[in-house]
């Protein structure tokens, strides 16, 4: 429901000052008939005098109900209104020169007259009303000797300068007027436009929600796929792996040896595809901490894969938050991986390092290498590989970097900002 009450006082009270307008002059004449008329006797008007009177009041009354009727078509000061003005002046100084009393009639003058006269005869206008009223308040025209000029002249003084302090108030109140229509516009401007900018903000909001949902929905599948890749894949990869050593032996407790590794990370497997699914930490980490996770996975690499491996803490370990730790140990474990699928390496070494307010892991082997602006981007048979790594790393701000030359061997490096585990 919309506030409207300062337009309905406003309307109020315009609307009354325009019904004053119009029946203010009729109730002035009429009071000036009446005490005229009551106090004929004392002030000596003849009944020559009376005649002339009524035609004058017959006059006026005709002349404001003209105006009343041109004033709904023609508001405003018009040629009419001047003529109206001025002939309201004649007729009011005539009264007021057959009786003094009838001075009450010429106030109307001062009412309605922005409405009546162009702003260059509004100080006539008003000057020849104060005249007449000042005729009245002397005991009527002509002064009869100089003590009654002195008195009208003085008298005219008093009203023409209460018509100059009523003059500046009367601006005063207008430009406060003017000045809070103007503020009052501005609001309403102001209004809408920030209505309008709510209406916008919620479209944006609505916006938003859907691209965060979307956003969330597609960030939920990287992770996933990431995750498939690193335990799955990975798993799957190694159990191929003991399965082939064991269609290449014929040794039986060899063989069994290898299959039970395979079912090992058939089961490891298994639960790093629910954790995975839950959004849980890497099992390595259910237990230990990253420094011993590390060493669990870098250790068991070497076994499976044959290679020498060797893994080192430097600097002060801290207790990392959930995230970080889960972060590194998927780099380690992707490089790991590539490095058995890819490197042929005799010797790999795995570096985790605290650096004050950062944590950064290396995993170097001494393989076959590779050129890394040819390397292949990830492909639909391919891993996530390099970029997935990448993309780990940045995810919680961090970086990666690879150093690698064909037949040198290649080093990753991943630096994460060090946040601690919340307590």
């Amino acid at each position: 429901m919309t506030d409207t009450g300062p337009v309905s006082e406003t309307g109020t009270v315009e609307g009354q000052w325009t019904a004053f307008h119009q029946w203010g002059p009729y109730g002035l004449l009429a009071v000036g008939t009446v005490v005229a008329a009551a106090a004929s006797d004392l002030i000596g008007t003849t009944a020559d005098q009376w005649y002339l009177a009524g035609a004058l009041i017959v006059a006026a009354v005709g002349l404001q109900l003209l105006w009343s009727r041109a004033a709904r078509t023609r508001p405003g000061p018009t040629p009419t209104s001047v003529c109206l003005y001025f002939a309201r002046c004649a007729i009011a100084f005539v009264l007021a020169w057959l009786n003094p009393l009838f001075g009450f009639y010429a106030y109307s003058g001062y009412f309605g007259v922005d409405r009546l006269l162009p702003p260059r005869l509004l100080k006539p206008g008003l000057f020849l009303t104060a005249v007449t009223i000042a005729g009245s308040q002397s005991g009527g025209m002509p002064p009869g000797d100089a003590a009654g000029w002195v008195l009208f002249g003085a008298i005219l003084a008093v009203n023409v300068v209460l018509l100059v302090v009523f003059a500046r108030l009367a601006e005063t109140e207008a430009a406060r007027g003017r000045a809070r229509v103007e503020t009052i516009a501005e609001l309403e401007r102001t209004n809408t436009a920030l209505q309008q900018a709510l209406d916008e903000n919620a479209a944006l909001h609505t916006q938003l929600l859907v691209q965060a949902r979307e956003a969330g929905v597609a960030d939920e599948r990287r992770r996933l796929a990431a995750e498939i890749h690193d335990t799955l894949a990975q798993g799957l990869t190694g159990i191929i792996a003991q399965l082939q050593v064991v269609a290449a032996t014929e040794d039986a407790d060899l063989g069994r040896d290898h299959l039970d590794r395979a079912l090992a990370l058939a089961r490891h497997s298994l639960g790093e595809a629910r954790r995975s699914v839950h959004n849980l930490a890497p099992a390595a980490l259910a237990e230990d901490g990253l420094p011993d996770a590390l060493k669990k996975t870098v250790t068991e690499w070497g076994e499976r894969t044959g290679v020498e491996t060797g893994f080192t803490v430097t600097g002060t370990a801290e207790h990392l938050h959930d995230e970080v730790a889960a972060t590194l140990l998927r780099i380690a474990q992707e490089a790991l991986s590539n490095t058995a699928r890819h490197a042929a390496a005799g010797r790999a070494g795995v570096t985790l390092s605290y650096m004050g307010d950062e944590v950064t892991l290396d995993i170097r082997d001494d393989g076959r290498g590779f050129d890394p602006p040819a390397a292949r981007k990830r492909t639909g048979t391919g891993g996530f590989g390099l970029d997935g790594m990448r993309a780990r790393a940045e995810r919680i701000a961090g970086s990666l970097t690879v150093e690698a030359e064909p037949g040198h061997g290649t080093a990753v490096s991943a630096r994460v900002p060090l946040v601690r585990h919340d307590r």
